[in-house]
């Protein structure tokens, strides 16, 4: 198939799917004018100077009421590349009624069922439908503890201090770009997002939400991205003469989660000034990290 063809394909899944969510608040397009180049571009039989860059992106919103539970918001984030439906779209999932494990848990198995049966058909619509259909598997409700019965006390594990180097190939995608900010803020983390090529994020803070942010990161639709390095250190414990027990402020490198943009050039403005990255990562006290993700030391 052609660009022209996956172009086609798109815009008549776009189509359908306003046919089916006509509310103004059930689909939302993130960049109008990405459609409306689509539209151009399939309706004048395709460029020469091929398909358009900016890539369709919209969020699906739906109420959803798994048997027996009560009604849950449901996002449905997507983001087409250029080779859809060849190559599955970029879908990302937010439920107000999941836990962070049952949602990394839905994420996966989500990907793995389009996958299976989606893969080189549009596809968007039929991930729909099976959330509709599965919901209730990540949701299950917890049974009430008997009335003259005292429910047992959670388990206690000790909490980790985490910090994940991530590196990917890289960032240029809008709605990826948006999640990282987004699922960082949710999760409670701190750190950085490099968008460009390559990519660099850094979180930091309680492991379980460390462990959570890279599942939703990682199912998305990368040429490459990997976990580079990543620094555990358990909390708690009894102050000593070395000073207090460490907590998970008291470890972290960063007030807050940015995008950190370091003098972008290049013909598309997707390269970053690296020198301008070492120096915000001594700043921090983090100079060694250049490094291990260059293999050259910085200056």
């Amino acid at each position: 198939m052609s660009y022209l063809d996956w172009a086609g394909s798109q815009l008549a899944e776009i189509e359908l799917l306003c046919s089916m969510f006509p509310a103004q608040d059930e689909l939302q397009f993130l960049d109008p004018l990405a459609i409306a180049l689509l539209r151009s571009y399939v309706e004048g039989s395709g460029s020469k100077d091929g398909p358009p860059a900016s890539r369709p992106q919209f969020e699906i919103k739906q109420k959803m009421q798994p048997t027996g539970m009560d009604e849950m918001d449901v996002i449905v984030a997507c983001a087409y590349p250029s080779e859809y439906p060849s190559v599955l779209p970029e879908i990302t999932v937010r439920c107000s009624g999941l836990n962070r494990s049952q949602q990394s848990q839905l994420h996966s198995d989500l990907g793995a069922y389009l996958s299976e049966t989606c893969l080189g058909e549009v596809c968007v619509l039929s991930a729909v439908d099976w959330l509709k259909d599965h919901l209730h598997l990540y949701a299950c409700p917890t049974s009430a503890p008997a009335p003259n019965q005292r429910a047992p006390p959670p388990a206690q594990h000790p909490e980790v201090f985490t910090r994940l180097w991530i590196y990917s190939h890289h960032i240029y995608n809008k709605v990826k770009r948006k999640n990282i900010l987004e699922w960082s803020k949710e999760l409670g983390l701190t750190g950085f997002s490099m968008p460009g090529k390559p990519g660099v994020v850094c979180v930091e803070g309680s492991q379980d939400a460390c462990e959570d942010f890279w599942a939703r990161v990682k199912v998305l639709t990368w040429k490459k991205i990997m976990i580079r390095h990543r620094e555990d250190i358990p909390l708690g414990g009894q102050e000593d003469d070395s000073g207090p027990a460490p907590t998970l402020d008291s470890l972290r490198k960063f007030n807050h989660f940015e995008e950190a943009m370091f003098d972008p050039h290049g013909n598309r403005g997707n390269h970053m000034d690296l020198g301008q990255l070492y120096h915000y990562l001594n700043e921090k006290g983090l100079s060694d990290v250049f490094q291990m993700y260059f293999g050259v030391e910085g200056r």
